[in-house]
């Protein structure tokens, strides 16, 4: 994660990272005679005001799926000094919406009777402190377990600090905190930890003898057609990809897209993807597609809890999935932030109805938090315009 020398690049680094059993997407029409409806004008409009807000995104990108029908929104660009506009097929470091996909594979082998989700970490990962092993995968999935979340130790952000792009063994992320106790007694209180995820990823592994990267690609990615979706150790990002951006004026952009190496997030954090694909994702995750209806009856489960950054309306907490309760509605999902990156994905129970929402900055309730609140309820909005289309 090197952060180059410059300094136009403000990074406050711990903040920002502190955030089968083994086994078509059309842009909405642009042209005069589909001149959108009065309604669509507006969410337009929001869109194109918070890359213009102080602070905003350089661009951004809202994908509303319906049945069949896709409609794409999106403002600005994708990249600073250039004319080209988001594209649903562009790549972008996904964020905390990662840790979805680490509960997808995780329920999907609680199906198989692989895990339960009672095991603790002393059962599967009996290497992990013993302090931590009471510790059941069903508190690690809601953020409840009270594990210590090693992005905000002092020793791994002055890592990042040095050498922005250091290449860290994902499989050892945990050993930043492990003389630490845990923050809480497990399941007295929820509390979000990066931490909870790199410890499910583990006993995937554990109970598989797979790697977490080959469980993705059989578990979620290849079910869902997920083609332009991966989990890279490196800084690098595929082409063609949104770029994402330090914002913070009066100083220009500063381009943060491979300034950090995703080995540091790992299985919290660091899947890369394109608004197409987490589309699909989202619609067959919160449908309910990838496990069993016992499964899914355990993971809709709630606790009060909020994703991070929060979604929209009402937030609480299940199994890596969140619920977001609007003023028009229910939907099911995640969110994300990530430096250069917001994410949210979110679908109705049946996943027939489907929003992602991508900016190119990081807005989270301690750097943005007027424009954080600004988003919400964009998303809000376009959540109600996503449950009202006939």
């Amino acid at each position: 994660m090197p952060v180059p020398s410059s300094p136009q690049v403000r990074l406050p680094l711990l903040a920002l990272l502190a955030a089968a059993c083994m086994a078509g997407l059309v842009q909405a029409p642009t042209h005069a005679a589909d001149a959108p409806a009065d309604g669509d004008r507006a969410l337009r409009r929001q869109l194109q005001e918070l890359t213009t807000a102080p602070g905003g995104p350089p661009g951004a990108i809202a994908v509303l799926k319906h049945g069949s029908r896709t409609e794409v929104y999106r403002a600005g660009v994708a990249k600073t000094g250039t004319g080209r506009p988001v594209k649903a097929t562009d790549h972008m470091r996904i964020a905390s919406t990662a840790k979805a996909y680490s509960g997808a594979v995780a329920l999907h082998l609680v199906d198989c009777g692989k895990l339960r989700l009672d095991d603790t970490i002393g059962k599967v990962l009996p290497r992990l402190p013993r302090a931590w092993h009471r510790v059941t995968l069903r508190q690690l999935l809601n953020h409840t377990s009270g594990l210590p979340d090693f992005s905000a130790d002092p020793a791994f952000g002055a890592l990042v600090t040095e050498n922005p792009r250091r290449h860290f063994d994902s499989r050892r992320l945990l050993d930043f905190v492990a003389e630490e106790p845990l923050v809480f007694r497990p399941g007295a209180r929820y509390t979000y930890s990066n931490s909870d995820n790199i410890a499910v990823a583990l006993m995937a592994e554990a109970v598989t003898d797979r790697s977490y990267e080959e469980l993705l690609a059989e578990i979620v990615y290849r079910p869902l057609g997920l083609r332009d979706t991966g989990l890279p150790q490196s800084y690098r990002m595929p082409t063609p990809y949104m770029h994402g951006y330090d914002v913070t004026p009066p100083n220009p952009p500063v381009d943060l897209s491979e300034v950090l190496s995703a080995s540091g997030v790992w299985a919290s954090g660091g899947i890369i993807s394109t608004p197409k694909d987490m589309t699909a994702f989202i619609r067959g995750y919160a449908g309910g597609k990838l496990i069993s209806d016992r499964t899914r009856h355990q993971q809709l489960h709630w606790v009060n809890g909020a994703s991070e950054p929060a979604g929209p309306g009402k937030n609480k907490a299940g199994l890596a999935i969140f619920r977001y309760a609007t003023r028009c509605g229910v939907m099911y999902g995640h969110t994300g932030n990530f430096p250069g990156y917001t994410q949210l994905v979110a679908a109705t129970a049946d996943g027939k109805r489907s929003l992602t929402v991508s900016l190119t900055t990081q807005v989270n309730k301690t750097n943005k938090p007027a424009l954080l609140k600004r988003l919400r309820t964009v998303e809000e909005n376009f959540v109600c315009a996503l449950l009202r289309k006939r």
